[in-house]
C-alpha cells in the first residue's frame, strides 16, 4: 500500500528592510516568543485576504507604530521550522512616517548590514545573508 506524502504546512511571511542611510532596522525577538533572543526584520504573517504589501503595512504599524510606505519586494525565499513551512517575502522601506518604536521587540537597533554576519539571526535569514547583503550594498 502506497503511503500519502504529508503536504506541508505553508505559512507566508512578509518582511520589511528598513534602510535609513547605509544603516538597517533589526528588532530583537522578546522572551516567551518562537525564536526568542534572535535578531530579525521586522514583519509577521499574512492574514488570509491580505496582500502581501497590506499585511506588511500592517505589521510595521503594529510592531512599530509607524505608517510605512512598502517598497519593492527584493527577496523570495523559503524556509522550513519542523513540520511548518514558511515562504518569505522581503520588502524594502525607505520611507515611513513616525518615529518606529519597540512595540513588539524587546530591543530595536540601526546597523550596518555587514554586522547582520555577527548577530544570533533565525536561520530563514541566515540562508539568504549573501543575498540580503549584496542588494543593500
Amino acid at each position: 500500500m502506497e503511503t500519502k506524502k504529508k503536504r506541508a504546512n505553508w505559512v507566508p511571511v512578509v518582511t520589511g528592510i528598513l534602510r535609513k542611510g547605509e544603516h538597517i532596522m533589526v528588532g530583537l525577538r522578546p522572551e516567551g516568543k518562537n525564536l526568542a533572543g534572535q535578531w530579525e526584520f521586522p514583519g509577521g504573517k499574512m492574514e488570509v485576504g491580505e496582500s502581501p504589501e497590506s499585511a506588511l503595512k500592517r505589521e510595521l504599524q503594529e510592531e512599530l507604530s509607524i505608517e510605512a510606505e512598502i517598497g519593492e519586494i527584493r527577496l523570495v525565499s523559503s524556509h522550513n521550522y519542523g513540520e511548518t513551512g514558511i515562504i518569505l517575502l522581503f520588502y524594502e522601506i525607505r520611507f515611513w512616517k513616525g518615529e518606529p518604536k519597540p512595540v513588539h521587540h524587546s530591543e530595536l537597533r540601526w546597523i550596518e548590514p555587514e554586522k547582520l554576519r555577527t548577530l544570533d539571526i533565525p536561520d530563514a535569514n541566515r540562508k539568504l545573508l549573501d543575498q540580503i547583503i549584496s542588494f543593500l550594498s
